[in-house]
């Protein structure tokens, strides 16, 4: 079954609902206005319940099928109960883009798509709930500060699958590069845990005619730049991924000061726990054995962030059955790299089955670029994977 035609003729209406949500991007769990909004509209459409406040901002909306089993007051025995979960956080940068629905809000945008993400299961929850063409219960998540905030373990920790019964959920992230109207995912693990890394260095500073009389912490911490390149090189299996990746170098006032200490910052990303592991033990070995070598001492702070996002086997492939309904099973790629950025989906997959998937946003900038932008061509795709997944999942 193909795009959904009803998600067609809506197709103007989301696109609108898309630009308002560009024009006004909130960040974390600061989303007063946009899950203000959400939640308006899931009442306007009739959803069962709507419970604002879920992890802080979070809302979550209820629709019973008509095929009878829908939880609470449905006829039949409670049923089985799917949760389609979306990001509402904008990202801190200033918008390059020159477009009548441009952020109106200083340093501040939707830089990620997750206004694409939102309105399309909106138009989701719309369709769903007018027609309630299935059996069980609909769960559609509303999810604040994914943007380095654990918005999703937030709303774990504030019962979010517990009171609301959910059996499996679903997740779905716009992919530039990948064409308009096409879909990927696979089984196992998809995304990289994220590990924030952070090293502070302490030498002798001195005055820098002289440096034969301090501990320069800005050699120090080049050569600590430098080494840390050989674990993923000559540490990790060549077959596993990793990436480390040093991004700020902090150090130093002025030009003829060598600073007293140093401070690096970065990242560390894997797809394996043993090489989580691994990456922690030999970045910390190798800071403090290279700032030794030159006198000066260095200490590692080694702090796990998002966890590996793993796809369940069965469900990632009821998935790629359902985005090949829509778009056509050649247009869907069930196999595809594991990509090393990081997601707090994850922590929802650690909870229950369930499955992440891309849909292609097409040929644009970049995530977390200033010239991004959501391409509302995607809009009829993803909304229709939604409800293509709740009528296929939920049968009756």
């Amino acid at each position: 079954m193909p795009i959904v035609n009803r998600i067609s003729d809506l197709h103007p209406e989301i696109t609108e609902w898309r630009r308002d949500l560009h024009a006004h991007p909130e960040l974390r769990y600061d989303l007063p206005r946009t899950a203000g909004l959400v939640a308006e509209k899931l009442r306007a459409f009739g959803c069962d319940e709507v419970v604002p406040g879920i992890g802080r901002s979070g809302v979550v909306g209820v629709i019973r099928g008509a095929k009878g089993g829908g939880a609470k007051g449905g006829t039949g025995a409670p049923g089985k109960v799917i949760g389609l979960r979306a990001d509402m956080d904008a990202l801190p940068i200033e918008e390059a883009n020159d477009v009548p629905h441009r952020s109106t809000v200083p340093g501040k945008m939707h830089a990620c798509g997750h206004d694409g993400h939102t309105a399309m299961l909106l138009g989701a929850a719309r369709h769903l709930a007018e027609t309630r063409n299935f059996a069980g219960t609909a769960v559609v998540i509303f999810q604040p500060a994914e943007e380095g905030g654990a918005g999703a373990l937030a709303m774990i920790k504030d019962g979010l699958f517990e009171r609301f019964g959910i059996d499996e959920v679903y997740g779905m992230h716009n992919a530039p590069g990948l064409p308009v109207g096409r879909f990927a995912t696979r089984t196992g693990p998809i995304m990289a845990a994220q590990d924030l890394v952070t090293i502070d260095i302490e030498g002798v500073g001195g005055h820098a005619a002289r440096p034969h009389l301090s501990i320069d912490t800005v050699l120090v911490g080049a050569q600590i730049v430098n080494a840390l390149q050989s674990v993923v090189s000559r540490n990790v299996d060549p077959l596993k991924a990793a990436v480390v990746s040093i991004c700020m170098f902090q150090a130093g006032n002025t030009d003829n000061v060598i600073p007293q200490t140093a401070r690096l910052r970065g990242t560390a990303r894997s797809l394996a726990p043993e090489v989580r592991d691994l990456l922690e033990e030999r970045i910390g070995r190798i800071a403090e054995a290279t700032a030794a070598a030159y006198g000066a001492k260095a200490r590692l702070d080694y702090r796990r962030g998002y966890p590996v996002l793993v796809n369940h086997a069965r469900e990632a492939g009821f998935a790629a059955g359902v985005a090949g309904e829509v778009a056509g099973a050649d247009k869907v790629d069930p196999n595809i790299a594991p990509f090393m950025g990081a997601e707090d989906f994850a922590y929802m997959l650690e909870q229950r089955p369930g499955a992440f998937v891309f849909v292609g946003n097409g040929d644009t900038a970049g995530l977390h670029n200033p010239a991004y932008d959501f391409n509302d061509e995607v809009i009829p795709y993803g909304t229709s994977y939604w409800v293509r997944l709740v009528e296929t999942a939920l049968p009756g």
